[in-house]
């Protein structure tokens, strides 16, 4: 075994990129402070084909060297747009045919493991903020909560982990 060349690995270029069919996939950024969770997951939405990543409120947005050091270019492929609320974004995400999902830690949350994707709808995922989480006023408008699984002393995982766990067994899942 060997690791394969960057040659081998036949990547899109960014226009190809841009220009090819996307998962039916949106990722929401709820107030993300960190800089480093941003460019992750950028990167993560660039590796997945997402169709679009909503920066809302305080979460910072391209150009930027810090996002840069993460996303690895990701941010020039990766389409996205700034919103000045979550709920502004989740509202109309809801009104094009989104289902709106938050994940979050809440009552009568499902765990991821027991989610099961509808093949034909659309899907937002909505990622909290380091501290606070998903606000309040967006999980009372959101389709669903999802929860992941924890089983140690931690009672969160870091926000660019979320994002590629919940990326990962939703297209996983749809396949």
């Amino acid at each position: 075994m060997r690791k394969l060349s960057m040659d081998e690995l036949q990547r899109d270029s960014v226009e190809d990129f841009k220009n090819k069919q996307k998962n039916p996939l949106v990722l929401v950024l709820d107030n993300v402070r960190s800089l480093h969770n941003v460019g992750s997951a950028f990167r993560t939405g660039d590796a997945f084909a997402v169709e679009k990543i909503y920066l809302c409120g305080i979460t910072g947005t391209p150009p930027n060297k810090e996002i840069h050091k993460t996303a690895l270019g990701a941010t020039e492929s990766v389409e996205w747009v700034h919103v000045p609320t979550t709920l502004e974004a989740v509202e109309g995400l809801k009104q094009q045919g989104y289902q709106v999902w938050a994940v979050e830690q809440a009552q009568n949350s499902t765990s991821l493991a027991d989610f099961k994707p509808h093949v034909d709808a659309k899907y937002a995922f909505v990622f909290g903020n380091e501290v606070f989480g998903v606000e309040e006023e967006v999980i009372e408008q959101a389709t669903g909560v999802l929860e992941i699984p924890q089983f140690g002393t931690k009672h969160s995982l870091n926000v660019s982990v979320t994002v590629g766990v919940v990326v990962w067994d939703f297209l996983s899942k749809r396949q």
